[in-house]
């Protein structure tokens, strides 16, 4: 699990976050020499990203990285903003097409972050996102993969054999992709975590969409789940209630959504929750008599019920917002 809600990253497959370039870099004649660079290569998640609108392109940068740094022994890194004032149209596979290039000079990849894209770079629905198939082909040895942002996302039903942690993060999750993830085989994932996000920003997702993951039958290991920022969060509460797949889960995160009574109350109805070790409901429309109903039913569950939120009401209709769309 990303222990971020769409922010910069600072550690990544376990590894502190090595940034390049560093602060202050305008030109490649500013681009770090080999004294500057650390010489325990595996110990850093390294990050590759431009700085702002008027960096050098992303292309450039990958290539001094690749010039600078032995990235045989390398195990994690991160495809960090892409966008300058040159490369606005670009998409993430024109960003991530180098690294398939070079994919025999890291061997030893497990880890792989693709556009940790900060909301003052670039806003997360803004991000031109591809089909992920070409990447997750050219490196089957990951154990760890993350994604931010979801237009013209794509996802490949099959069998995932290695990847043992997931994350899509975004302000809205096309449901055709929440279904590819569904139907793939995941026989050693512990670490499931979907941004489902806004109908407004690609995403929209319903129970139907979600029934694959539910059912847990692709998911043998699945210790973690996370459905998260979800607009229609009552509905998936009611579906999770009886979902075969909860029984194995140790946390179930529905945090960042639209989380009201009704759901929490059909979560309270349905299978017991008592054998969870945490359930996320951060970010959410309870009730205080909701709340109370929640921490009494699972004394023995860490029950995280901070960030609770007003609804918006505009004459006769009610509104609730999740917290990562835009």
């Amino acid at each position: 699990m990303i222990n971020s809600e769409c922010v910069g990253l600072e550690v990544w497959g376990g590894l502190p976050v090595f940034h390049l370039p560093r602060t202050g870099f305008r030109t490649l004649d500013d681009w770090p020499g080999h004294g500057e660079i650390p010489g325990d290569v595996d110990a850093w998640a390294w990050r590759v990203g431009c700085q702002d609108w008027h960096s050098p392109g992303f292309p450039d940068l990958f290539d001094a990285f690749l010039r600078t740094v032995d990235t045989v022994p390398l195990t994690a890194l991160i495809i960090g903003n892409w966008l300058t004032d040159r490369d606005m149209d670009k998409t993430a596979a024109d960003m991530f097409a180098p690294l398939i290039a070079a994919a025999d000079r890291f061997p030893n990849l497990r880890a792989l972050f693709l556009g940790d894209i900060e909301q003052d770079q670039h806003e997360i629905s803004w991000i031109h996102q591809s089909d992920l198939t070409p990447l997750l082909r050219a490196f089957p040895k990951l154990t760890r993969f993350g994604v931010r942002g979801s237009e013209n996302l794509g996802w490949e039903a099959r069998a995932y054999p290695e990847l043992r942690e997931l994350t899509f993060q975004s302000g809205g999750l096309p449901p055709e992709v929440v279904r590819a993830v569904g139907a793939s085989d995941f026989p050693e994932l512990t670490d499931l975590e979907l941004y489902l996000g806004d109908s407004e920003y690609f995403g929209g997702s319903g129970v139907e969409d979600l029934a694959e993951i539910l059912d847990g039958a692709h998911f043998p290991r699945l210790r973690y789940l996370g459905l998260r920022d979800d607009e229609n969060a009552d509905r998936t509460a009611a579906a999770v209630a009886h979902a075969p797949i909860v029984a194995r889960l140790e946390v179930l995160d529905l945090s960042l959504g639209t989380l009201g009574d009704e759901g929490a109350a059909a979560l309270l109805a349905g299978q017991p929750l008592t054998h969870l070790r945490k359930l996320d409901l951060h970010h959410h429309f309870l009730s205080e008599e909701m709340r109370q109903r929640l921490l009494d039913a699972l004394p023995g569950v860490e029950v995280d019920l901070s960030e609770p939120q007003e609804e918006e009401r505009d004459d006769d209709e009610v509104w609730r917002y999740v917290a990562v769309s835009e």
